[in-house]
């Protein structure tokens, strides 16, 4: 939303700017000054040299004459009447003369050095004031300037907002694939970014929700079939032992029904985890040492051996409690399907960081690695785990990489030749949108 902030605070700033420079040489250009009595004054020049060269006696009967045939308000004053500055009386010499208003309107006073200190007085026609209408058009330019330029700014914002409005309303009416084509030159890239990634997880959680429906009815279904079979075979038990074995059944089967609601409901409720994530900076190589060293106990178990490569002790910036048991996953499962060893290591490639976990058991069959971080997916080969498994341990990995903007991956060993994960994130955490 800065970019935005920042387009409208320019576009606003330029306008006023533009528009006020352009208005203004206008202005300068339109409402220049004009000599609007220059024939007037080229008459009372000719008049005022006709006059001086005449006896004082008839001078002001010559002018009034020249009034009177040529139809012009013109008159011969004694200098002695005018009361005016020196410097005024000055500039009745000059060419154009000295032009006066008063409430009649414009009178031009010209003289010259044989008739001084008399002048004449020639009164001009009123000239209409048009400088009230000009400076109500220019006002009126310049507002209707200011919301054609924000116009021109804000139309790809509108466009941009009808577009993201009509997407959410495809979304809103259960067209859960409705996205909004990113467009590089949008004011608004992070809303409609946002905006995507919200649908994407969405969509993502509903379908997740609907798979963990469908999974719970289906797999629920064999410990209550069991526990219905118990009850009706207790109770036609002919002994109290045999009661008691069926009741023994019943306890492991409600035993079981319990951990499978329990993970399910821990899995449901991860999502909501995301929002408490808590990034801090480690050291990568003692911090991987010390996840194998928690899972050794189970890997001396199995007779298998861990060992850890990572030649360069790098920092890494992760949520260290999720980031564990995601690895942490990943470690137990080789553990379950590992013959004799399991390779756990890093590096950094392209400011991506890479943790891969390997095995040398039989592998995960390539038609089934798209599929192996869904969320209650179990392969039905030799991969499934003795116990307990519901599906969700390679689910939270996958869930795991995307809270830290990564990704996990599964693939075949070059070294040990079974199965290998590799779990990737930026060395520098991604801001959220």
């Amino acid at each position: 939303m800065r970019k935005l902030y920042l387009y409208l605070l320019a576009s606003a700033i330029l306008s006023l700017v533009i528009l006020g420079w352009l208005i203004d040489s206008f202005s300068q250009t339109t409402l220049e000054v004009e000599d609007r009595f220059a024939w007037e004054s080229k008459i009372a020049a000719g008049v005022a040299t006709h006059v001086s060269t005449l006896p004082s006696a008839l001078r002001a009967k010559t002018a009034a004459a020249l009034a009177n045939e040529f139809d012009i308000d013109i008159r011969l004053k004694e200098g002695a009447t005018l009361a005016l500055p020196k410097e005024l009386k000055t500039a009745m010499l000059d060419p154009e003369g000295l032009i006066l208003e008063d409430q009649a309107g414009f009178y031009l006073l010209k003289s010259t050095p044989d008739l001084l200190p008399d002048y004449l007085e020639f009164r001009l026609d009123k000239v209409e004031d048009t400088s009230e209408r000009s400076d109500m058009a220019l006002t009126l330019l310049f507002y209707a300037g200011v919301c054609l330029f924000m116009w021109f700014i804000l139309s790809p914002l509108a466009k941009r907002l009808t577009a993201l409005t009509n997407v959410a309303k495809r979304f809103a009416s259960g067209d859960l694939s409705a996205r909004i084509e990113v467009n590089h030159f949008t004011y608004i890239k992070d809303v409609e970014l946002t905006f995507n990634r919200m649908a994407n997880q969405i969509e993502k959680l509903l379908a997740e929700n609907k798979l963990m429906a469908s999974s719970l009815s289906h797999d629920i279904r064999t410990p209550v079939a069991c526990l219905r079979f118990g009850v009706d075979a207790a109770q036609d038990a002919e002994s109290l032992d045999e009661a008691q074995s069926y009741l023994t059944r019943m306890e492991n089967d409600l035993d079981q029904m319990e951990a499978m609601l329990k993970s399910y409901l821990s899995f449901a409720t991860l999502e909501q985890k995301a929002q408490a994530l808590n990034f801090e900076e480690t050291a990568l190589r003692p911090y991987l040492t010390s996840l194998a060293d928690q899972l050794m106990p189970k890997a001396k178990e199995r007779h298998v051996q861990i060992k850890v490569s990572c030649p360069v002790n790098f920092p890494i910036v992760a949520d260290l409690h999720w980031l564990a048991r995601a690895i942490g996953n990943l470690i137990s499962n080789a553990c379950d399907f590992a013959k004799e060893h399991i390779l756990l290591s890093a590096f950094i490639k392209d400011n991506q960081i890479f943790i891969t976990v390997e095995d040398d058991g039989q592998g995960i069959a390539k038609e089934n690695w798209a599929q192996v971080f869904k969320p209650f997916y179990r392969e039905q080969t030799h991969r499934n785990r003795e116990g307990q498994s519901y599906g969700l341990g390679l689910a939270i990995v996958a869930k795991v990489a995307d809270w830290h903007h990564g990704d996990v991956s599964v693939g075949q060993s070059d070294e040990l030749l079974g199965a290998k994960f590799v779990f990737s994130f930026p060395l520098k955490p991604v801001r959220k949108l």
